[in-house]
């Protein structure tokens, strides 16, 4: 098969062309033409105008049909694409070597999520640092739960978003965290928190996490129990352990800011607080809370270091408005680091039944019989809170609890709006997750179309649209609507379609 070439492209200006009709010299002298002249010029230069653009958009059409018959010639033949047998596999493969990089980290040009914040936090204090630094006693606790409902069919109970590859970079979102965070740490302080379901995948997506940090959920019960038991475990492991808990599906460009960021949040959490970190907020988002910011602690190795004067929880578009106005307010990225010690007794004052039954898994788990015997009995008795509501927001209210104002780039990939916007895009055209050749459109501008079935996915005149094709589900929607997504799954487990959930 003769690989095809593309066809070449010219450039047209219609200014210059009717300069040319009228320059010096030649025949049209504009300042003895006519009304009607001129007009009649006019027309004559839009018309070829018209033709021109038509035929530059008959040339496109022939480009995009040329890079898709290279696309399925690759394909067919086998030859990798960025080190890929196939960029139609969702799933992410097995981590074939420990790296010390995201790859995200590396982007060609300038990141999607690198967003310059509005607030003024350019005149945060800079700190200079090192690309990998191992900083004493920290764990870093990755909670991989939730199946990620906004985002299905996509995302299933039995696949969550944390294991799927999302950027098409052949990492997953919790392979992307690992490398975020092996910087600061060692793989043997690395530490899983997830279902049993997941347990198995997880493995196999980092096979270089020790299987005793692997901690197996029998049931979910919110961020509360996963991070505490964590927190329980590590205390009687290791008493001066400082925690670090990061999200396992979220996405964070600026590996410097991010890092830096963690680093002053170790720092502060020796002083006994509970540290979050915030996240400048690039636009009056309605799905976030809110951190308000407060004095300077005065740290000197955490300059950036304040305290947390009130958490807010999701606000009104003008409420979320107003809080950018005053320059005082962070997005909470759900980002905790605290000492594990520390944290127990956070719990323990506020949230005393979930600390004891914490506290007697915890002493139980290195003996198998004992843990699953724990686990069945106590485990269900849980309060099923997030750590939020659980210990951060009454901790503040008693000034334990501080944030680090943060600049680098962050998402946590909520919806397929959000998703859409880290994809590139030609102008006027929908981004596509997965296989572009089979994707056709016609005048159809904005969006995401995600064709995971292998079907051919023709759009005509349809704009913004959010269309997911699998072998079992197809899901249209609108952009606008993309955080309703979960209504539309429970609706669909109320009408016996659990088995596609």
């Amino acid at each position: 098969m003769d690989v095809p070439r593309s066809p070449l492209t010219r450039s047209f200006n219609p200014l210059t062309t009717s300069m040319e009709k009228a320059r010096p010299g030649s025949n049209l002298n504009p300042n003895s033409l006519s009304v009607e002249q001129m007009f009649t010029q006019i027309m004559t230069v839009v018309q070829k105008s018209n033709l021109d653009i038509a035929e530059l958009r008959h040339e496109c059409n022939e480009l995009r049909q040329a890079n898709a018959t290279l696309e399925r010639y690759i394909r067919e033949n086998g030859i990798p694409i960025n080190g890929q047998k196939s960029i139609g596999n969702m799933t992410a493969p097995p981590s074939p070597q420990l790296r010390t990089k995201s790859l995200f980290f590396a982007p060609i040009g300038p990141s999607a999520l690198a967003v310059p914040s509005p607030l003024g936090d350019n005149n945060l204090s800079t700190r200079p640092f090192r690309k990998s630094v191992d900083i004493k006693d920290f764990w870093a606790v990755v909670p991989a739960g939730g199946a990620g409902t906004r985002l299905w069919p996509l995302s299933r109970e039995s696949c969550p978003k944390f294991l799927l590859d999302l950027t098409l970079r052949g990492r997953s979102l919790i392979q992307a965290t690992w490398d975020r965070l092996l910087p600061l740490t060692t793989h043997t302080r690395m530490m899983i928190v997830t279902g049993n379901a997941h347990s198995d995948a997880v493995r196999d997506q980092l096979p270089d996490l020790l299987p005793a940090n692997l901690l197996a959920e029998p049931s979910p019960k919110e961020s509360g129990a996963a991070i505490g038991l964590a927190a329980a475990v590590l205390c009687l492991r290791n008493p001066d352990a400082i925690l670090g808990s990061f999200a396992a599906d979220h996405m964070i460009s600026g590996a410097d800011a991010f890092l830096s960021a963690v680093s002053e949040a170790v720092a502060t959490a020796r002083y006994n607080h509970l540290v979050t970190i915030g996240i400048a907020p690039s636009h009056p988002a309605t799905g976030f809370g809110y951190i308000r910011l407060g004095d300077n602690l005065e740290i000197p190795e955490a300059p950036n270091a304040r305290i947390v004067s009130q958490f807010k929880e999701k606000p009104d578009a003008k409420t979320a408005a107003s809080y950018l106005s005053t320059g005082n307010y962070r997005w909470n990225g759900g980002m905790f680091v605290v000492k594990a010690q520390f944290l127990m007794d956070l719990l323990k004052e506020y949230q005393p039944k979930l600390a004891e039954g914490l506290e007697q898994i915890a002493l139980a788990w290195d003996d198998e019989i004992s843990r699953e015997k724990a686990l069945r009995e106590i485990w269900p008795t849980l309060p099923k809170i997030a750590i939020d509501h659980a210990v951060a927001e009454p901790a503040a209210l008693e000034g334990k609890v501080a944030v680090i104002p943060a600049t680098f780039g962050w998402d946590d990939v909520g919806d397929f709006t959000s998703l859409s916007e880290m994809l590139p895009a030609e102008i006027n055209q929908p981004r596509i997750l997965g296989d572009s050749s089979h994707v056709v459109t016609e005048q159809s501008a904005g969006g995401i179309i995600v064709p995971a079935s292998g079907r051919l996915v023709a759009c005509l005149g349809v704009d913004d649209l959010v269309i997911v094709d699998t072998h079992d589900a197809l899901l249209v929607t609108t952009r606008a609507r993309s955080q309703e997504v979960k209504r539309l799954v429970a609706k669909c487990r109320e009408a016996g379609w659990k088995s596609t959930l």
